[in-house]
């Protein structure tokens, strides 16, 4: 389908979903975010697709919901805004930026967030919400909502704390200063950081790298290491992993992965 606000690519096993607003350095309005949802849904359904690239383009991966669109909703259009993810689900109501959010964990497919700029609040939440992270050494990231009033929602207040500890998480939400990759980095916000004009280069080698491998088998890892970030039990989960496992015994992909091995090649996987 066409798309105004979006781009979507697709090359070698890749998709790869750019933020197109760079006259508003991508910020994120109610027909932008409506297309990001439906992005990662063609690319869901793609049997080709193993790994999906979220970028932004121009100076920023996005500053966030755009404040100007924002400012023009009348107060009747507020309580849609503000309503929650269930009941969308249930009224089946439009697209929003919790419904990508949730689209981006519950795929089976690995998303790669490749910041490239400018990179503030719900931006950030939506990179933190990817599977991997990779930033160009001039990114510039931050939660700045406590300054205008807010807190970091869409996710924001549950992803932050897994993903560099909740006092660090507390320190960047409510001191509201900037950092840089090479912090975002160290904290273990991402993953790598490298020069710029490499940026993208970086993250297609991480999803190809991906995409060679077994479907079936990666999307199960997926699935199972979220399960396991909640589950607090051990040998529960350990169970969990044996019946994923007694599941991908009987796949073709795993007779193709033992077969390679003794026939010395690369395996073609076919998902199945």
């Amino acid at each position: 389908m066409p798309y105004k606000m979006v781009l979507l690519e697709k090359e070698d096993g890749v998709a790869t979903i750019t933020l197109n607003r760079p006259e508003k350095l991508n910020a994120f309005n109610m027909e932008m975010t409506g297309e990001i949802d439906m992005a990662f849904d063609e690319a869901a359904r793609d049997k080709e697709v193993r790994a999906i690239i979220l970028t932004g383009t121009g100076r920023a991966f996005s500053t966030g919901i755009d404040l100007n669109w924002a400012a023009t909703l009348r107060d009747e259009e507020l309580p849609s805004m503000a309503s929650t993810v269930r009941g969308r689900m249930i009224t089946h109501s439009e697209k929003s930026f919790l419904t990508v959010v949730l689209k981006i964990q519950s795929i089976p497919k690995p998303v790669i967030a490749a910041i490239n700029g400018i990179t503030m609040g719900g931006a950030l939440v939506l990179a933190l919400a990817c599977d991997l992270r990779v930033a160009s050494e001039n990114a510039e990231l931050s939660m700045p909502q406590a300054k205008r009033g807010l807190i970091p929602d869409g996710g924001g207040t549950y992803f932050l704390p897994r993903a560099v500890g909740l006092t660090k998480a507390l320190e960047l939400a409510l001191i509201c200063d900037p950092f840089d990759a090479r912090e975002a980095e160290r904290i273990g916000l991402i993953n790598k950081v490298v020069p710029r004009e490499n940026l993208m280069s970086a993250a297609k080698d991480m999803a190809t790298k991906i995409a060679k491998n077994a479907p079936l088998a990666v999307a199960m890892t997926k699935a199972a290491m979220y399960k396991g970030v909640q589950e607090h039990d051990l040998a529960a989960h350990m169970d969990y992993e044996v019946y994923i496992i007694n599941i991908l015994f009987a796949t073709e992909d795993f007779k193709e992965g033992i077969s390679s091995i003794w026939e010395k090649r690369e395996p073609i996987f076919k998902g199945r």
